[in-house]
């Protein structure tokens, strides 16, 4: 029996030939991803213990991209005690505000995250890297453990492959589907389990598929509590990265989907739940007063490239604030290189540095007490951008311009609807 992209990442981090789901490994990262908000605690954990140094602190990375912009005195505080942490401890890689971005896009954009690469990450969202084909695995408060140490354990998950066919319908985007498949999981519709499994999408389809979409469907579906979800390198990243790898025809699969994206209409889910997914036109019509592109699933330049063909010569509604939020630096500069900065600065719309925006608990830009949001942020359970009594809704950047600019919750199909 063959292995899977994941077992073969596991295998080659943890010096065996092979491992199969249930195995309990201890890997080598290449890796280590910490951000902003939990270095301090990190650090009093290990002072406390008397650790004076961390493990390989070469691989170690901070980043700097929920408090980007200082808004108050504890972020101030935070932000100078992080960059103290970072030259006690000698870190490898340190991203302070302005200097990459989103710690879940930027690290695949400059090489430090390749195909066929394993590494710890404090945050869930690190599935993001599954879209070059490497292994991210969350550890949460236990990446203490990785800094001490150099590793942690984890059980081999078992795999769900996921056999996409067919295209895109104009006006759907990999949010939609990502937001339809987890519903889908979650209420047992496919009768399959989901719950710490490792989805790996296959098919034709994602041949030419572009990052950014492979990007939207690793983080979507990371929300319900899968492991991680990957996607096979390109052929282009294979004579890039030559030991990359991808799984046998003959891997071990615990159940396999075939998925027809002709039937996925736009969806929008509903505040609390991103897997709390409706079709559109269930919701279309009810007023907004906040929308948000951007975040770890909609952070890429294709995604603003995607709004502005929908702003085209419209303006954001009058009673709307559209916060836009690239997702490193290097999509800034696009995005000023390309127009598009000043396109959506002309029609409205206000763009805040790289980095997580309002969806680090509406750090920038959040909601009000009462408002309504819909975005592409990662989450929508209360409180996420701001007022806890705020409803926060989901939906492609498609799904969130459209809808900005006719200051309603909009089909992006419809644009005769556009007013603005």
């Amino acid at each position: 029996m063959g292995s899977t992209l994941s077992e073969k990442i596991l295998a080659k981090a943890s010096n065996r030939q092979s491992v199969a789901p249930g195995d309990i490994l201890y890997p080598n990262p290449e890796l280590v991803i910490l951000h902003d908000g939990f270095i301090q605690t990190a650090f009093k954990q290990l002072d406390g213990l008397g650790y004076q140094r961390i493990t390989n602190p070469e691989r170690v990375m901070f980043v700097t991209d929920h408090q980007v912009i200082y808004t108050n005195p504890k972020s101030i505080a935070q932000a100078s005690a992080n960059r103290t942490i970072a030259k006690k401890w000698q870190v490898g890689h340190f991203y302070d505000a302005g200097r990459g971005g989103h710690g879940h896009i930027f690290p695949m954009e400059s090489g430090l995250v390749r195909p066929g690469m394993f590494l710890f990450a404090y945050d869930m969202h690190c599935t993001n890297f599954g879209a070059v084909g490497a292994f991210a695995q969350r550890a949460g408060p236990d990446i203490t453990a990785v800094l001490a140490t150099g590793t942690n354990w984890l059980i081999v998950p078992p795999t769900l492959k996921i056999e996409l066919v067919g295209e895109y319908a104009s006006g759907v985007h990999p949010r939609d589907l990502g937001f339809w498949l987890s519903s889908k999981l979650t209420s047992k519709e496919f009768d399959v389990e989901y719950d710490y499994r490792i989805i790996e999408f296959s098919g034709e389809v994602i041949r030419g598929m572009p990052l950014s979409y492979k990007v939207a469907l690793c983080n979507t579906l990371t929300e319900i509590g899968v492991a991680n979800v990957m996607f096979e390198p390109t052929d282009q990243m294979l004579k890039e990265y030559p030991e990359s790898v991808r799984s046998d025809t003959n891997a071990n699969y615990e159940n396999i989907l075939q998925i027809d994206i002709r039937q996925i209409v736009p969806q929008v889910s509903l505040p609390g739940s991103p897997d709390d997914a409706v079709e559109i036109s269930k919701v279309a019509g009810l007023k907004i007063d906040h929308a948000y592109i951007g975040a770890c699933g909609s952070g890429m330049f294709d995604d603003f490239q995607l709004a502005a063909n929908v702003l085209q010569k419209h303006r954001i509604a009058e009673h709307v604030r559209l916060i836009l939020v690239p997702g490193t630096v290097s999509v800034a500069k696009q995005l000023a290189e390309k127009g598009l900065t000043n396109l959506f600065m002309d029609a409205g719309a206000m763009i805040l540095p790289p980095g997580c925006g309002p969806c680090a608990g509406g750090v920038g830009g959040p909601i009000g007490p009462g408002e309504v949001s819909i975005s592409t942020a990662a989450t929508n359970g209360a409180g996420r951008m701001g007022a806890t009594d705020g409803y926060c809704y989901l939906g492609s950047p498609l799904t969130v311009m459209a809808s900005a600019i006719s200051g309603f919750i909009q089909d992006p199909r419809d644009r005769k609807k556009l007013k603005g």
